[in-house]
């Protein structure tokens, strides 16, 4: 599990967007994963995004729900707004405490 975070935080951080689009990031998940997940990312329709609740998940899996989304569920996938890359970084952040 730590190898998991890890890789996933290595990642991430290698892969690390410009500013400006950290910026739109955290834009997109405070506004559209904010629309289910609650605009404090405490929950709402789905789960709570906030570091506790995140700590047991695999961090690859969390980056391909980003990504491809959860078939038969309401969680869309986010692969036309951003990189597999932009979803380990948004993981990494999720998992360490979102930027405001």
């Amino acid at each position: 599990m730590i190898f998991a975070l890890l890789a996933v935080s290595t990642v991430a951080l290698a892969n690390e967007p410009p500013p400006a689009r950290q910026k739109e990031l955290v834009h997109l998940v405070r506004q559209d994963c904010g629309s289910c997940h609650g605009m404090t990312l405490q929950g709402g329709l789905g789960p709570a995004l906030l570091p506790a609740d995140l700590k047991d998940k695999p961090p690859e899996g969390l980056a391909a729900t980003i990504y491809y989304g959860r078939p038969g569920t309401p969680m869309p996938p986010f692969r036309q707004f951003l990189t597999e890359a932009e979803a380990a970084w948004i993981v990494d952040k999720l998992m360490h405490e979102f930027p405001k």
